[in-house]
Order: structure tokens, then C-alpha cells, then sequence
């Protein structure tokens, strides 16, 4: 005798299979976009090398002269020169304290002999050989000259001064990303295709997420997951991360690292008089 069943029988590997089928497609659509803007970015002109590419001014740092009594912190990124641009941002930091007239930068550099923690390499603002930066924090006014002093104790306490590796790290994402936990009030939220952001030494697996404000489980940066509130939910296979933010609703791609609001943190007390004259 035939037996009926009441309620269909689900097969786990059906659901298996659509989960894979949609983070294929996510990855597939991140790439595409990746893709897409390094060919706009390149149709404009020639092809240029290393050497040719321009690194002029993107015009989006103020000019420290005319904000001489107001202390500055701004993050920047840009996509990685060539092929691994598709794929990774480069990010650096800039500030000047009050009183001072011009922008100190620090970033990490790769091809640099010996110490890789470089200062003011490149133009505060400068394109990244051709490519354009994204402003990722802007703070002015009262109380970023105690912050320039923490970000100033973070980069003396990086751990790996002489050491790079693009992939996993640690790298200049590596970097920004030291400096984002000591300094949780920076509000850093580094994108998702910043590869080497969630580097971490196999010994310590477990701290903070790169904004500081926030929890991550890591193992070397190939594998975790980052819950925090600046970094939403996140979660990273092979340094490709996907998540959601909350704080500015947007989802975490890899390739892209984001889509959705604008995302840059700004905090700006300035005196009536200077805030008129912020650049838009």
C-alpha cells in the first residue's frame, strides 16, 4: 500500500544549491561593476605606466592655509594601481594640527625598501597613480587635535613596519585598519574590497573590528566575520567580503566595497566664519 505524505519532504541540498547560485550571482554583478568603472577610468586617455600616471591634486582636501587655526583629519582610498585595482582599494590618512599651514600624509607603501610606513609620500589628496581617492573621513574643529595625537601614537605603534604583503596582508590596508582600532573615535570604516583590513596574526584571531567600534573573528584575513557600528555584519571568505551596513544602509561588496548612502564620517565644529568657506 502506497503511503501519502502529508507534508512535502525539503531537500537541504535544494537550499544549498540557491544559496550558492545567489552569492555567485553577487559576486558576478560586484565584479562587473569593478570592471566596469577601470574601463571608464582608463577610456578617458592614453594607457599609461606607473611612471606616466597622474597624481595631481583631486581638488577635495581644503586648503590647509586658509583653515591654518583648525586642526584636520581626512581618510582617503583609491583603487591599487593596474589589474589588482579591479579587485582592492590603497587607503591613507592626512592631517595638520592647529597652527600648522600644510597636510602630513601616512600610508604604507609596498615597494619600498626597509621601513614601509611612509610619510607624505604622495600630494595629501593626490590622484593614486590615475585613480581618483573617495573621501572616507573628514573631521575639523574642536577636539581633533587630542585625535591627531592618538593617530600619531597608532602609527609609532603599527606592528609590521618593515613587513608587506599585498595579499593577505598585512598591507596598507593593514595600516589604516591599526590605526581605526586605537583610534575608535576616527569612526573609520574602511570599505569591504579592502583587502588586508582584517589581517590578523594567527596567535590573536579574536579584537576589535578596523573601526574600533566593533567585534571581529579572524584568521589571517582569509577567513572571519566583523560585527560592529560602523561596519555592520560583514563576513570574509578567502578576503572577499560581503555584509550589510546599517549605520548608512548600504551592502558590503567585494570588488566594489560599497552600494548604497554615501558613507564618509564627518564631524566638523568649526566658527561660523570658517564654515562658510568649506569647499562643496
Amino acid at each position: 500500500m502506497r503511503r501519502t505524505h502529508l507534508f512535502p519532504i525539503r531537500c537541504p541540498m535544494k537550499r544549498t544549491s540557491r544559496l550558492t547560485l545567489a552569492l555567485a550571482a553577487i559576486l558576478c554583478f560586484s565584479f562587473g561593476l569593478s570592471v566596469a568603472d577601470a574601463s571608464r577610468g582608463e577610456s578617458g586617455g592614453e594607457v599609461r605606466s606607473w611612471r606616466t600616471a597622474p597624481r595631481h591634486s583631486a581638488g577635495i582636501a581644503p586648503n590647509p592655509a586658509e583653515f591654518a587655526d583648525i586642526p584636520i583629519v581626512q581618510v582617503y582610498a583609491a583603487s591599487t594601481y593596474g589589474w589588482r585595482g579591479v579587485f582592492a582599494v590603497h587607503p591613507w590618512i592626512i592631517y595638520k594640527k592647529s597652527g600648522e599651514t600644510e597636510f602630513t600624509r601616512y600610508e604604507v607603501v609596498g615597494w619600498r625598501r626597509g621601513e614601509v610606513v611612509q610619510r607624505n609620500y604622495a600630494l595629501p589628496d593626490g590622484l593614486w597613480f590615475g585613480a581618483q581617492p573617495k573621501l572616507l573621513v573628514d573631521q575639523r574643529g574642536e577636539g581633533v587635535d587630542a585625535l591627531i595625537g592618538q593617530i600619531e601614537k597608532a602609527i609609532a605603534s603599527y606592528p609590521y613596519p618593515t613587513t608587506y604583503r599585498s595579499y593577505p596582508g598585512p598591507n596598507s590596508n593593514t595600516f589604516l585598519a591599526h590605526i581605526g582600532r586605537e583610534v575608535p573615535d576616527l569612526h573609520l570604516d574602511l570599505p569591504a574590497n579592502a583587502i588586508g583590513k582584517d589581517y590578523r596574526p594567527i596567535s590573536a584571531p579574536l579584537g576589535l573590528s578596523p573601526s574600533g567600534r566593533g567585534v571581529q573573528a579572524s584568521l589571517l584575513g582569509l577567513l572571519g566575520i566583523s560585527v560592529g557600528v560602523e561596519e555592520g555584519v560583514e563576513m570574509n571568505l578567502l578576503g572577499l567580503n560581503l555584509g550589510v551596513d546599517l549605520n548608512s544602509l548600504g551592502l558590503r561588496l567585494p570588488f566594489v566595497g560599497r552600494l548604497g548612502m554615501d558613507d564618509t564620517s564627518r564631524s566638523i565644529h568649526l566658527p561660523v566664519a570658517a564654515s562658510e568657506e568649506l569647499p562643496h
